[in-house]
């Protein structure tokens, strides 16, 4: 009962902080590092050795940074923190799902853009994407 009521309360937590933090994101286009400590921090509220391992999910998005660009320091740290909340194993199918969801808005809106003989933008803010892929994520795994 105490495991589920806090198992609750984190993933409740999570969720806000995930929703606050996309929301900064597309209005400011910078993500704060108190949102970025508070996430990482929920993942020690049902602490587990693998959950340390997690830190290991920003690897792809600092070495695509160093060698394309485009990406700002806060989508790292962001995937850092989602890592030490999920897990290695959620933390990356949570990035896979985020991208996804990218992927799939950027050509629909792309579509639509061309439909109406506009220009389609070249850069979005991330952290809405990688907060929907947190959700299926954190949903898919428990």
């Amino acid at each position: 009962m105490v495991a589920d009521s806090l198992l609750l309360l984190q993933g409740g937590t999570f969720a806000v902080l995930l929703m606050a933090v996309s929301v900064w994101d597309i209005q400011k286009r910078i993500i704060p590092d108190t949102l970025c400590l508070c996430i990482a921090l929920t993942g020690f509220m049902i602490p587990s050795p693998e959950k340390l391992f997690g830190i290991l999910v920003a690897v792809p998005f600092l070495i695509a940074t160093l060698i394309w660009g485009g990406m700002g320091g806060g989508d790292i740290k962001l995937m850092a923190a989602i890592g030490l909340a999920l897990g290695f194993y959620k933390g990356m199918t949570a990035m896979v799902a985020g991208l996804v969801s990218l992927l799939l808005f950027h050509i629909i809106r792309g579509i639509i853009q061309k439909l109406r003989g506009r220009t389609v933008p070249k850069a979005y803010p991330l952290a809405p994407f990688l907060s929907l892929g947190c959700y299926i994520a954190y949903l898919i795994t428990f």
